[in-house]
C-alpha cells in the first residue's frame, strides 16, 4: 500500500503532513443515522460512521471504496489508519482485478483472511504488494441488488482466525449504515462521489512530547515518526547517534534524511509495523563502522523507534550488512510497480494499457504529465495522455514524423531524452511552447521487435535531476509499457479481423416482409481470434410465407464461425427449395455429418405462414421459443426436440404447429441470452417470459435492446462467456 517517499519541495521547505478532515455538525435520525444540515447524507458521515467502525472492531486500519460503474473501478474515498501517501497506491481498484477488495464487490459477498499465508495463497497479487502480517475483512455495500463500492479493514496478524460476534456484528451495522447514507444521496440528487482521498481524523502531528525530558536521561536514541514516516520527536542521544541535527531531522523521513537508510529494506520494516501493529527490527550501518538496531513499536497515532548501539551483525542478516552505493526504488514504488506489471499483463486492448498506464504509473515516479504516443502512417497518435496542462496532447496527436521536437527525435533515434530543465528544449526548439508550460521532461522511446514505434512523455511542474538509477529504470518501464502495448495492437488488429468476419458472416439486413414486424440482436461475448458460431437469419419464401432460423454451432473459434456460415448457408438453402420444417434440418444434418465436422449444431426453424396465420416449428435441441400472446399472456412452446445437427445421420425432426394470432410476438433466440452460471435453465427460460410479458406492447426494436442489454448486464456480473442472439418477429394486426 505504500509508494514512494514524497521529495523534498524544491523552496527547501518541509511538507504538511495530512490534515484531519472536519466533520460538519450532524443531526441524528430515528434510524441512528447521521445527516448534514442539508438533509442530505455527505462523505463526511460516511467518515464519520468508518470511524466509528474501527473502533469498535479495534482494527487499525480502516478504508471505504466507491464503485465507478462507468470505469469498472473501485475508488477509496476515505481511510483512517494510515497517511494518505502510504495509502494511494490503493486508492484505486480495477472491478475485475484478482484483489480483495475488488472480489468483494464484484461476488457481491465479504471476504475474510485471517494470516498472510492465507493471503498469499487466495490473492498471490494482494500479498505481493502487501508482504506484511495482518488479517483482513472486506464487505460489499449493497442496497437491494445495487453494489456502491466496499469496506476494507485490517488487523494485526494475530487476529484469532475468525471474527468475533461482536466485530462481525460492528461490521455488518457500518456496511448498512454507509450503504444507506450511500443510497440516501443518491436518492436526494447529491451522490458521494469520488474526490481526492480523505484521512478520516488522524491524529495530530506532534513536535513536542509530554515527558519528552525524561527520554533525555536514557542511554539509548528514542525517537517517533507519525503515520506518514515522519520523525515528530527525537532526544538528544537518538540525534548523536544518527549523525545528524534536530533541525535536519524534525519532519523528515529518516530513510529520506539520512544516505545510509536509504535502502528500502529500512523503509520496508517501518511499513511492517505500520500495517501489522506488531514489533519489528533491523540493523543498519552508519558509516564507520557504527552499526545499531533499530526497534519499532507501532500504535495508531505513529511509531516509536528505539536505538541502541550492537556488534556487527552475523551471517543470519545478510540483507542488512551492506548499504547501497546509491538509493534504490522505495519500497512503495516496488509494489505499485508490481501492480502495474499485472496490470498490464491483464490489459487487452491499446485503450486498456492506456489507461493502466495513466492511472497507476504516474503516483509511483511522482510525475504532473504523462502521454503514450505511437507513430501510424507517418504521423503521432497520442492513445493516452493526463496531467498535462491544456493544449498539450493535442500538440503531439497528428504531428507528422518529420516534424521537430523531443518525441519525435526520441522515436527516430530510439535514444532516450532526460531534460532536468527545458533550457536546452527551448533553445534546441524555440518555436515550440509546449516547453515554456512544463519544468522538465523525460522522453521514453517504446521500442519492440526490433523497432521503435512510440514513445512516452513525462512532464514534471518543478525542474527535475535525473539520477542514474533513475534513467535507467525509467527506461526498463519504457520496455514494458512498449510490451505491453505492442500485444495490445495486436490484439486489436486481431479483434477488428475476428468482428468483420462475425459481420459478414450474419445478414447485413433482413428481408422486408408485409404484415411482419422483425428485430434483431447479436451480442459477441469473446475477444480476439475466438469467434462465436451464434447465427441467424430471415427467409422471404413467397407473398404470405416466411421462414426463421437461429442456431448455435458448438466452439469459439474460426472453425466454429466457418461452420456457421455452412449451416446457414445450407439452411436458406433447403428452405427456399420449398423443403418443410422437419426436413430442412435433416438435409441441413446429412450435410454436417458427411463435412466430418466435430462440431455440433443447435437449431430451431420456423415456417411462417401469415395467411392462415399459423407457425410450424422444428428443433434440433434449441432452447423453445417463447410466444406472447396478444393480451401480453406468454406461453414457452413446446417444441419436440430432436438431436443435434452433426451427430446421427438418420436423425428425424419432428415438427409442432402453433397459432400465431395477429399482434402477436415470437421469439428466438442462443442460449447466452437466458443461461447464468448457477440459474437453472428452465427458470431462466421462465424469467425470459416473463420479462416479455412485462414489455410487450412496445416496438420489437425497443424490446429487443432492453431484452440483450439486461442479458448482457447479467452475464457480465456473472462473468459469463456465450454469444447472444436474439430474433423477434410480430405479426400485424391488420395485414399490410
Amino acid at each position: 500500500m505504500a509508494e514512494a517517499g514524497r521529495p523534498a519541495r524544491p523552496d527547501g521547505r518541509r511538507a504538511e503532513p495530512p490534515r484531519p478532515v472536519a466533520l460538519p455538525s450532524l443531526r441524528v435520525t430515528r434510524d441512528g443515522l447521521s445527516v448534514g444540515e442539508c438533509g442530505a447524507p455527505t462523505a463526511a458521515e460516511v467518515d464519520h460512521v468508518l470511524a466509528e467502525t474501527v473502533r469498535a472492531t479495534g482494527a487499525h486500519i480502516g478504508a471505504v471504496y466507491l464503485l465507478v460503474p462507468e470505469d469498472e473501478v473501485l475508488r477509496m474515498i476515505a481511510v483512517t489508519g494510515v497517511s494518505r501517501n502510504v495509502a494511494m497506491p490503493w486508492s484505486r481498484v480495477a472491478l475485475a482485478a484478482p484483489v480483495p477488495v475488488a472480489e468483494a464487490a464484484r461476488e457481491r459477498r465479504p471476504v475474510w483472511v485471517a494470516t498472510h499465508t492465507e493471503l498469499a495463497h487466495r490473492f498471490p497479487r494482494t500479498a505481493l504488494a502487501l508482504p506484511y502480517n495482518v488479517a483482513m475483512s472486506v464487505v460489499p455495500l449493497m442496497s437491494g441488488s445495487t453494489c456502491w463500492g466496499a469496506v476494507l479493514q485490517l488487523w494485526p496478524g494475530t487476529h484469532a482466525p475468525e471474527l468475533s460476534p461482536g466485530e462481525a456484528r460492528a461490521i455488518e451495522e457500518c456496511r448498512r449504515r454507509i450503504s444507506r447514507l450511500l443510497r440516501l444521496a443518491a436518492d436526494a440528487g447529491r451522490p458521494v462521489v469520488p474526490g481526492e482521498l480523505r484521512t478520516v481524523s488522524p491524529p495530530p502531528t506532534r513536535h513536542e512530547q509530554p515527558g519528552a525530558e525524561l527520554t533525555e536521561r536514557f542511554p539509548e536514541g528514542v525517537c517517533a515518526l507519525d503515520l506518514d514516516g515522519r520523525i515528530t520527536f527525537l532526544n538528544a542521544k537518538a540525534a548523536d547517534m544518527l549523525g545528524a541535527g534536530h533541525q535536519c531531522l524534525l519532519g523528515a523521513r529518516l530513510w529520506e534524511a539520512l544516505p545510509w537508510l536509504s535502502d528500502p529494506i529500512y523503509e520496508n520494516s517501518y511499513l511492517a509495523a505500520l500495517f501489522s501493529r506488531l514489533p519489528t527490527s533491523f540493523i543498519a550501518l552508519r558509516p564507520a563502522d557504527y552499526w545499531m538496531v533499530f526497534t519499532l513499536y507501532p500504535d495508531a497515532t505513529g511509531i516509536s523507534v528505539r536505538i541502541t548501539p550492537t556488534g556487527a551483525p552475523s551471517e543470519d542478516h545478510e540483507p542488512f550488512l551492506t548499504p547501497p552505493a546509491a538509493a534504490q526504488a522505495r519500497p512503495g514504488a516496488l509494489f505499485h510497480l508490481l501492480h502495474l506489471s499485472s496490470a498490464l499483463t491483464e490489459a487487452v486492448g491499446v485503450k486498456d494499457v492506456a489507461e493502466a498506464v495513466t492511472n497507476q504509473i504516474m503516483p509511483v515516479i511522482n510525475v504532473q504529465g504523462l502521454a503514450v504516443i505511437t507513430a501510424d502512417e507517418g504521423r503521432l497518435q497520442v492513445i493516452g495522455a493526463r496531467g498535462f496542462p491544456e493544449g498539450v496532447p493535442e500538440h503531439f496527436d497528428g504531428q507528422p514524423l518529420t516534424a521537430e521536437g523531443a518525441s519525435l527525435r526520441a522515436i527516430r533515434t530510439g535514444v532516450p531524452g532526460f531534460y532536468a530543465n527545458t533550457d536546452e528544449l527551448r533553445r534546441t526548439y524555440p518555436r515550440i511552447d509546449l516547453y515554456t508550460k512544463m519544468a522538465a521532461f523525460a522522453y521514453l522511446p517504446l521500442f519492440a521487435s526490433g523497432r521503435t514505434f512510440g514513445c512516452c512523455v513525462l512532464g514534471y511542474d518543478q525542474p527535475h535531476p535525473f539520477s542514474p538509477d533513475e534513467r535507467a529504470g525509467l527506461t526498463s518501464l519504457a520496455g514494458v509499457i512498449a510490451q505491453a502495448l505492442e500485444r495490445a495492437r495486436l490484439y486489436d488488429t486481431e479483434n477488428q479481423i475476428a468482428r468483420g468476419l462475425q459481420a459478414a458472416l450474419l445478414p447485413h439486413n433482413l428481408p422486408r416482409i408485409p404484415g411482419l414486424e422483425v428485430a434483431a440482436r447479436y451480442l459477441p461475448a469473446t475477444r480476439g481470434m475466438d469467434i462465436g458460431g451464434d447465427f441467424y437469419d430471415l427467409i422471404r419464401l413467397d407473398d404470405t410465407s416466411a421462414a426463421a432460423v437461429i442456431g448455435d454451432v458448438q466452439g469459439h473459434n474460426v472453425n466454429a464461425a466457418a461452420l456457421m456460415g455452412q449451416v446457414r448457408t445450407a439452411v436458406h438453402t433447403h428452405a427456399s427449395a420449398g423443403a418443410p420444417p422437419g426436413e430442412v434440418l435433416a438435409r441441413t444434418n446429412r450435410l454436417l455429418i458427411d463435412l466430418s465436422s466435430n462440431l455440433f449444431t443447435s437449431c430451431l426453424y420456423a415456417h411462417l405462414d401469415l395467411r392462415s396465420h399459423r407457425v410450424c416449428l422444428a428443433s434440433a435441441g434449441h432452447p423453445p421459443p417463447v410466444l406472447c400472446h396478444p393480451d401480453g399472456r406468454t406461453e414457452i412452446l413446446d417444441v419436440p426436440a430432436g438431436l443435434l445437427l452433426g451427430i446421427e445421420p438418420e436423425s428425424e425432426y419432428r415438427t409442432a404447429d402453433v397459432p400465431l394470432p395477429p399482434g402477436a410476438a415470437l421469439a428466438l433466440y442462443t442460449d447466452g441470452l437466458v443461461e447464468v452460471p448457477g440459474t437453472d435453465l428452465d427458470v431462466a427460460i421462465d424469467e425470459l417470459a416473463a420479462q416479455l410479458a412485462e414489455a410487450d406492447p412496445q416496438p420489437l426494436d425497443a424490446l429487443a435492446r432492453t431484452l440483450v442489454r439486461r442479458a448482457g448486464q447479467a452475464r457480465q456480473s456473472a462473468r459469463g462467456s456465450d454469444d447472444i442472439a436474439l430474433l423477434l418477429m410480430r405479426l400485424a394486426k391488420h395485414d399490410a
